[in-house]
């Protein structure tokens, strides 16, 4: 699967901008220009498949935080005006609504999925910062048209069957609750979408702290994929180690980072565990609970980019965090070489980080910037297309 371009309209610093992506994509820019909007955008999408969208939105916060910042929707001191609450809202210039769309490339067929997202009506039986599915739509590419596969209205959905009709979904899905999570049977194309959405993986920072699940021993499962939190980080190298055989990359990579350096894996019994042997202290194993926050930080990355079975897609947001420069070059070469299994995409604030992916893989990064506009990537044409493509 390849997610081949994003569009975004309204969300927070993004008033509107589509983008193409590529297997490996690196964007880079300064704090407040957007780039964690960007990354949060596809998050989004993820979560709309996983049937986690409404809740995702009141975590940021409420609909009302995460709009476009800026147009009318917004009073003279920066507050969100009620009076976009209801759908008389398109009349305004920034409009009360999120639209999000990916285009993907599976296999033989490449899908659209897109959701619009706004404020209950007065009407609504909902709670009134309640982020509300207004449309959701999701297409698939035959010879040179689109077909609709699925398309909601309000409260009203309807999907093509296995023979091609169209059909009415009897059983409704709440305004709150997305009908690409909610449908089931008979859909096998919607089901495929669905599926590779929420297989997606994204990364932002691990806790490093005395309870981080980094810390701690795993339940000795095998562990082909790193969860989003790290918490089977120990089950990962276990897996590699003891049941695939399969550790040359990762150990190339902490030798890279740290020379000289070991990872012990002890062979699980009802946990996994792991830990490093530094060079300087031959005769000492240094386990979870007592490394750097920066050497656990990274060894987490590998543990995402290097597992036996990485996702189709994989986010990476600011992964520089907490390293030392020193390691800025084996996170690069790890980077390319997951890209070589994997799509794919970086935000990083380091040049460094940026420069030594570009040198390893020939992939120029993307400078992501903010003007009156909103946040957008430079040289990005308003269609979607690079100035250099």
């Amino acid at each position: 699967m390849t997610l081949t371009d994003i569009e975004i309209k309204g969300f927070r610093s993004v008033r509107r901008l589509r983008m193409p992506l590529r297997q490996l994509t690196v964007l880079i820019g300064g704090n407040g220009v957007g780039k964690t909007n960007l990354y949060r955008s596809i998050e989004l999408l993820h979560a709309a498949a996983l049937g986690r969208l409404a809740d995702e939105i009141a975590r940021e916060g409420g609909l009302a935080s995460i709009f476009w910042a800026g147009g009318r929707n917004l009073t003279d001191d920066g507050r969100f005006d009620a009076r976009y609450r209801t759908d008389g809202y398109r009349k305004s210039e920034g409009g009360s609504r999120l639209t999000l769309e990916a285009r993907l490339e599976i296999d033989d067929f490449a899908p659209t999925y897109g959701i619009e997202l706004g404020f209950p009506s007065p009407y609504d039986a909902a709670f009134s910062g309640e982020a509300q599915i207004k449309s959701e739509f999701l297409d698939i590419r035959s010879g040179k048209r689109d077909v609709r596969l699925l398309e909601r209205t309000g409260p009203a959905i309807w999907a093509r069957g296995a023979q091609g009709e169209r059909e009415i979904v009897e059983e409704r899905a709440l305004a709150s609750e997305t009908a690409l999570s909610t449908l089931r049977g008979g859909y096998p194309e919607i089901a495929t979408v669905r599926q590779e959405l929420g297989n997606w993986r994204f990364f932002h920072g691990f806790r490093t702290d005395t309870d981080s699940p980094l810390r701690r021993p795993s339940r000795a499962i095998t562990s082909p994929i790193l969860a989003s939190d790290g918490s089977n980080l120990a089950a990962v190298f276990a897996t590699l180690r003891h049941i695939r055989h399969e550790t040359v990359d990762l150990d190339a990579a902490i030798d890279l980072a740290f020379p000289g350096t070991e990872l012990v894996v002890p062979e699980p019994g009802e946990f996994a565990t792991f830990g490093l042997i530094f060079p300087e202290t031959p005769k000492r194993t240094f386990w979870a609970h007592e490394l750097s926050d920066g050497t656990l930080q990274f060894l987490a990355l590998m543990g995402a980019l290097l597992s036996y079975r990485l996702p189709p897609f994989v986010a990476l947001n600011e992964p520089e965090t907490s390293l030392h420069p020193n390691l800025l070059p084996a996170l690069a070469q790890t980077i390319v070489k997951a890209a070589g299994r994997a799509q794919v995409w970086v935000v990083t604030h380091s040049q460094p980080l940026a420069d030594a992916i570009a040198e390893e893989s020939g992939v120029a990064p993307r400078e992501v910037i903010r003007t009156e506009e909103g946040t957008g990537i430079r040289g990005l044409s308003p269609i979607g297309v690079f100035d250099d493509e």
